[in-house]
């Protein structure tokens, strides 16, 4: 069937709108909601994890705040998947809201920074699954034309979670009011536990029995661990060697992944011969480059004379381009669906080489005509993931077996999770070995953007070689 043919027979599905028709509207909202949990929650404990130190110390368990949290959350995604047999996935959505709610409640009355980070760890294994679940679900609540579009609907959640969650976490910030920051989740994962089973369909477990894969669950959770301290070390030397032995731990995943009758993820994800594990890799490769926006707020405020609420802002512009082309691109089906994967690689990358000139320039006076070249890079690097996003999630449900689908949807979170932990600790050891630190300052800082951008533009070219290779399975 010609492109023209398959959008043809879907006019319907030209709107995200559809999504919230009556008949899909509460699996809609159920989604919708668990993702937006993950997506605002996170923003929210970025913004409060100083007040916390402030007010119960901990300093130097500062890193493992988000470290323990990603981690729970790949594990999660995994339990999606993985989960015994009989338990459907409503009933996964059940106690992964459960689960959330108990976490949110003991975080919320730690004594102590060790107890928060116990309360983060079960945060995140609630909010992994339910961000696990939204694709989990999607082959059951929609036909196959509105699967992209409830991709592009959890892209705009965390788009505006980059505005939302900040705006919450500056309410409680201050002093002992971080606590109720967590106090409010309690009902809200408890009310989800409760609607859950009214909302949602109950579906058939059609996956194949088979025996939890633990070493290469234990491999993938230790590279996760890994890479994120690293993320948060400030020696060059230290970081490198973590960085190093969390590439070793996921390299021997795959190795046993490929060999082992007990796998993590769908049959030809850890070879390239196979389209699906060339869409993993577009991903995970996309999400790499994604996560050096981190930096953008250090370079606005310090080369450009940029206020620092003006800098949070204008970094959001990333989230934003993320959503815009996502809506832009939901109904595209077929060959285009295809170009806009590559060509959405190949903006992203060209984007973030872009910043390597605009943002690392010493603009101390702040002349507009250099910061709104930067912006339209930080813009534009967000463009390029959210044009293709959608389109290869649901390029990963086409190419599986059905008894795999519920591996190939746990996956796409985990590839994000694990990309942004790389993607951050690769973003440090450039930064720093380029001199943001030493020697510091003015220099310092267009050494480190300069050379940042460039090289983390690097993972996008391999994003643009992976995307080229899909056009027959688009």
């Amino acid at each position: 069937m010609s492109d023209i043919d398959q959008t043809a027979t879907i006019p319907s599905a030209s709107s995200i709108f559809r999504l919230f028709l009556p008949e899909h509207l509460p699996a809609t909202l159920m989604l919708a909601g668990g993702v937006t949990l993950y997506a605002v929650e996170s923003y929210i404990m970025a913004t409060i994890a100083p007040s916390i130190v402030r007010d119960i110390g901990g300093l130097a368990l500062f890193s493992w705040v988000t470290s323990l949290f990603v981690a729970a959350a790949v594990l999660g995604s995994i339990f999606v998947a993985m989960r015994p047999r009989g338990i459907g996935l409503r009933s996964v959505y059940v106690i992964a809201a459960l689960v959330f709610g108990v976490g949110s409640l003991i975080a919320a009355a730690a004594p102590s920074m060790p107890v928060v980070l116990i309360g983060r760890a079960v945060q995140g294994l609630g909010t992994g699954a339910l961000a696990a679940l939204g694709y989990a679900f999607i082959r059951f609540v929609y036909p196959e034309p509105l699967w992209p579009k409830a991709s592009t609907l959890y892209a705009a959640i965390w788009g505006v979670a980059t505005v939302i969650g900040p705006t919450l976490g500056g309410f409680f910030s201050s002093g002992h009011a971080w606590r109720y920051a967590f106090i409010v989740l309690v009902p809200l994962g408890l009310l989800m536990a409760f609607l859950a089973p009214r909302l949602l369909p109950e579906v058939g477990d059609d996956r194949e029995q088979e025996k939890t894969p633990v070493a290469q669950i234990g491999l993938l959770l230790a590279a996760v661990l890994m890479v994120s301290a690293a993320g948060a070390i400030e020696t060059t030397a230290t970081k490198v060697a973590l960085i190093a032995a969390s590439v070793v731990a996921v390299a021997g995943m795959i190795f046993i992944e490929g060999r082992s009758p007990n796998r993590l993820l769908p049959s030809g994800a850890v070879s390239l011969s196979q389209p699906i594990s060339r869409v993993y890799l577009a991903m995970l490769a996309m999400t790499v480059v994604l996560v050096s926006d981190v930096f953008i707020p250090y370079f606005l405020q310090t080369l450009h004379g940029v206020p620092a609420i003006v800098s949070g802002y204008l970094v959001a512009l990333v989230a934003l381009g993320w959503t815009f082309a996502a809506f832009l691109s939901g109904s595209w089906a077929g060959g285009r669906a295809y170009w806009a994967i590559a060509l959405g690689a190949l903006i992203q990358a060209a984007a973030t080489a872009c910043l390597a000139v605009f943002l690392a320039k010493d603009n101390p006076d702040g002349h507009m005509l250099i910061i709104v070249s930067a912006a339209i890079g930080m813009f534009m690097m967000g463009f390029g993931i959210g044009l293709g996003w959608a389109h290869l999630v649901a390029m990963v449900l086409r190419l599986v077996a059905d008894n795999e689908k519920d591996k190939a949807s746990a996956a796409i979170p985990t590839m994000s999770s694990l990309g942004g932990a790389f993607g951050a600790a690769f973003a440090g050891v450039i930064a720093n070995g380029a001199g943001l630190v030493h020697p510091g300052g003015i220099p310092g800082a267009l050494s480190a953007a300069h050379w940042l951008y460039l090289l983390m533009a690097l993972p996008g070219v391999l994003a643009v070689a992976a995307s080229l290779t899909l056009r027959r399975a688009a």
